[in-house]
């Protein structure tokens, strides 16, 4: 059973040059707007007690997507099925009157979930004490500051015991302490089984609180599945938004500088076995491997590797000279193969390109170098771009 089922969702705005074209619109019959798609053709499904994440750049339609599945909004077609009570925290004040005090509306939120104020009265001490707002419950919300909107709106979307919970960057407002009272009640609300939708520019919170995830962009579900994955494909996308795609999709030989002198015959990635491989495990041995042929007598060349990041940015790189590594003198035939071995390599997620290259002696000159990727990392839980071996020793004193 699905608690929530989403299919080919579209929603569209209409858009007015004028606030009178829409007047002369319904006179006339003559279309007088254009149309924004939003969302298009949108299908997903969450079950019993999963957690889906939502993720994408300002502008690609979460939002609304959230409105959508709590029937604030509707459709413009498609259909969208929800089973069991929803409670939603969308944007900052949504769902509050100004007029009203915090504990007014409070009662208000609850009557539209649908719940009795017979019911409410049991809790409105504990939605209180949650949002901390004791000395200013009584006053009107048009007087809270952002902090205290967000703590009113999550302690009464968290205590009317809702089946499925619809979040809006919850987290990006108010203190470190309410933070972690949110992240504690979120917790608690996975763990009692219950379906939560989390929308949040915090990769770290979704992977930590959501199995799945989707990453929408302009409108398109552009990936769906693990949250590990879609972040991690996210991020990528986020770091290469000025790379052209085709520059990771292929490998990219460069030509040879000093053509006369040696050639890369070929650059590959190997496990420690020395079998090739396109997908780093994270802290496992890797070989960085290059073959090259020597077209000159007495040549003296440094080697080098690097990784390199989806903006460009060299990750990591090494060289021969500067581990004071003598190669050569080489003669005009040889066969050299070159290998870099990496231990326990760290980088805990992300897609990168490698650089193999050989030097002139001196290391300033390129003779040649050449590109091969993409190099994906298998994800690794976590925060930051490496996942050091480590260990953890806690000590009562």
């Amino acid at each position: 059973m699905f608690r929530v089922s989403v299919q080919n969702v579209n929603k569209n705005y209409y858009i007015y040059a004028k606030p009178h074209d829409r007047f002369l619109q319904a006179l006339f019959r003559k279309p007088m707007h254009t149309v924004f798609e939003v969302l298009k053709d949108i299908s997903f499904e969450v079950g019993l007690g999963q957690s889906l994440g939502i993720i994408g750049d300002n502008g690609a339609g979460k939002s609304t997507l959230l409105k959508l599945l709590a029937g604030t909004v509707q459709p413009t077609n498609g259909n969208i099925e929800v089973n069991g009570r929803v409670a939603a925290l969308l944007e900052l004040g949504a769902g509050f009157h100004p007029e009203f005090t915090g504990r007014q509306n409070i009662y208000l939120n609850a009557s539209l979930l649908g719940i009795s104020d017979q019911e409410i009265q049991k809790r409105e001490g504990e939605i209180i004490a949650f949002a901390e707002l004791d000395e200013f419950i009584d006053r009107p919300v048009k007087t809270y500051s952002s902090g205290m909107y967000v703590r009113l709106a999550f302690s009464i979307a968290t205590m009317v015991d809702p089946d499925i919970l619809i979040i809006d960057e919850a987290l990006s407002v108010g203190d470190i302490s309410f933070q972690l009272k949110c992240i504690e009640k979120m917790n608690l609300f996975r763990s009692q089984g219950k379906t939560m939708i989390f929308c949040s520019h915090s990769m770290y919170h979704v992977q930590e609180l959501c199995e799945k995830a989707i990453w929408i962009d302009h409108g398109k579900i552009r990936y769906m599945g693990s949250s590990l994955e879609a972040v991690s494909r996210y991020e990528d996308y986020s770091k290469a938004k000025k790379v052209q795609s085709e520059a990771l999709s292929e490998s990219t030989p460069i030509e040879s500088n000093s053509a006369n002198d040696c050639n890369i015959i070929n650059v590959q990635l190997e496990d420690k076995a020395g079998n090739p491989i396109d997908t780093i495990i994270p802290n496992q041995d890797v070989i960085l491997r290059m073959d090259v042929e020597i077209l000159k007598d007495g040549l003296m060349p440094r080697f080098g590797f690097g990784f390199l990041m989806p903006d460009e940015t060299p990750l990591y790189a090494s060289m021969t000279h500067h581990d004071q590594i003598e190669c050569g003198p080489y003669s005009a035939g040889d066969t050299i193969t070159v290998r870099l071995r990496l231990k326990e390599f760290p980088v805990r997620s992300g897609t990168y390109r490698i650089v193999g290259g050989i030097a002139e002696n001196s290391g300033l000159l390129w003779y040649e170098y050449k590109i091969i990727g993409p190099i994906k990392i298998e994800t690794n839980k976590g925060l930051g771009l490496i996942a050091c071996e480590h260990e953890w020793k806690i000590i009562l004193t």
